[in-house]
């Protein structure tokens, strides 16, 4: 498991500030933890654990040399720039289930002989104990045919007696859909009449 280094933020400093100074800003909290511990960490650590690592990822996290077994709650990013700005995460409690996501994964979506791969959901919405935590369903398009269409049901996290689903089973997942041809263009020559 990936540890990830970080320490107590001074609430004085504005978070602008830390970030123009290559920190990422955050939050430990949980149930074990009283008051939420706002966190900096520098900007490469979190790029090089979050490059492997998104949200629903359980890492360790080190803050001023105590380690928590955390769940990353949420991620804000910049788009503009490509940056992360903020990453708050949950201490893990062992024996007591939290709530988390399981990013959903297509692979071999290229070998799909005829039709269109639609990838309906981004993520499933579960509860495990910390040792169950999953951090990524993957699917296997390349079995899947014109007309087919998978839902969360359908995909083993679902059959996983440890695991209890947030998201309903019935929710469409991806579904395979026919190519139609490109329809003939009209014809949109004005028509005058001669006078």
């Amino acid at each position: 498991m990936n540890t990830l280094k970080a320490e107590k933020r001074d609430m004085n400093t504005k978070a602008k500030k830390l970030r123009r100074e290559g920190f990422v800003t955050g939050n430990l909290f949980g149930r074990q933890i009283k008051e939420s511990i706002p966190i900096q960490i520098a900007q490469k650590d979190a790029d090089r654990i979050l490059k492997k690592n998104g949200k629903g990822s359980q890492v360790m996290l080190e803050v001023d040399g105590q380690t928590y077994d955390a769940l990353i709650k949420e991620l804000d990013y910049d788009s503009m720039k490509n940056q992360i700005l903020e990453v708050d995460f949950q201490a893990l409690v062992k024996g007591e289930k939290v709530h988390s996501v399981a990013e959903i994964a297509l692979v071999n979506h290229e070998k799909v002989q005829a039709g269109v791969v639609e990838l309906l959901l981004k993520e499933i919405s579960y509860k495990a104990l910390p040792e169950d935590l999953i951090e990524k369903v993957e699917i296997d398009a390349g079995s899947l045919h014109i007309g087919d269409t998978l839902k969360v049901k359908d995909l083993p996290i679902a059959s996983n007696g440890r695991i209890d689903l947030m998201t309903d089973p019935e929710t469409a997942v991806v579904t395979v859909f026919e190519v139609h041809g490109e329809a003939e263009p009209e014809d949109t020559a004005d028509e005058t009449s001669e006078k």
